[in-house]
């Protein structure tokens, strides 16, 4: 019998992508230039712009669309057929900084709905280490009637897509993927190898690639605001920063990191799952000290 990966690769069984953003539509898309994909979106006027080739993040061309084996819709009905669920929706902080989990949380009851022995469930979407364990599971058991690792599977492989980067894509970037137990670590990596040029790192446990991910965001933020610290230094001081930069720039192991903006649509946000969870297990030096650098 057949694993779920040869059921995908003969198109026996589809991937399903929830959430069509800048992160769920490109690797639906991707998907679906060599397996079956249902995307699904809550969003119906989005999935029509996206049936007619039209990508409402203006991220993607036309011609991106093309001879690809996607169905595209709003209606939880359509992802019945499907054995392999990626979770790709916002993971926002609310107005006091706090995780803002319903859109995660409305995903897993979306999938739990249709959820059946065997299924496979991806989470991709930035969360503090233990939340895909912790606050999602429990959903798609509730939602489904069904015991998680003995009737379905759930890994995390946390999105690297930046917004506008046509170098770094879905398929050019090394992807750290994680499963619940060694057979679904197993499939999971088989399933991303099928578009994932460079492969895949197998992390040894879902909170390991949870943190990986968060820590990625939270470093180049924490790092860009040392930086913009140190810029006002040095223009009091009155000496260019950049240069400063320049000089330690030629020690080898110095992180090149500049004064700036934090862009994207995540590192700014991100660093509050993490001193988040940090508060909850009772370490509140960590929790002051990245909340302060975080504020800069």
């Amino acid at each position: 019998m057949s694993n779920l990966y040869e059921q995908i690769l003969k198109k026996e069984g589809k991937i399903g992508v929830i959430g069509l953003g800048y992160v769920g539509l490109p690797i639906a898309l991707a998907f679906a230039k060599k397996v079956a994909v249902v995307g699904f979106d809550i969003n119906a006027e989005r999935v029509e712009m996206m049936k007619n080739h039209v990508d409402p993040s203006d991220e993607l061309e036309a011609s991106d669309f093309a001879d690809s084996d996607i169905t595209f819709t709003a209606k939880t009905e359509d992802l019945k057929d499907v054995n392999f669920f990626i979770v790709a929706v916002p993971t926002p902080i609310d107005a006091h900084n706090t995780p803002d989990l319903r859109p995660l949380i409305g995903a897993s009851n979306t999938v739990g709905a249709v959820l059946k022995k065997g299924d496979y469930v991806v989470y991709e979407s930035t969360v503090y280490p233990g939340c895909t364990e912790e606050d999602c599971v429990p959903v798609l058991e509730e939602k489904s009637g069904l015991k998680f690792i003995s009737d379905f599977k759930v890994g995390y492989s946390p999105e690297r897509i930046n917004p506008g980067d046509k170098e770094h894509t879905i398929t050019k970037i090394l992807k750290v993927v994680s499963g619940c137990d060694e057979e679904s670590l197993d499939i999971i990596s088989d399933v991303y190898k099928i578009i994932v040029e460079p492969g895949v790192h197998k992390a040894s446990s879902i909170k390991v690639a949870e943190a990986a991910k968060i820590i990625e965001n939270t470093q180049r933020d924490v790092n860009i605001a040392l930086m913009n610290e140190l810029s006002i230094i040095f223009n009091r001081i009155g000496i260019n920063t950049f240069e400063v930069l320049e000089a330690a720039g030629t020690k080898w192991n110095f992180l090149k990191f500049f004064p700036g903006l934090v862009g994207g649509h995540c590192i700014g946000v991100d660093p509050y799952y993490l001193t988040y969870k940090a508060e909850k297990l009772g370490v509140p030096r960590a929790y002051h000290q990245l909340w302060s650098l975080c504020q800069r």
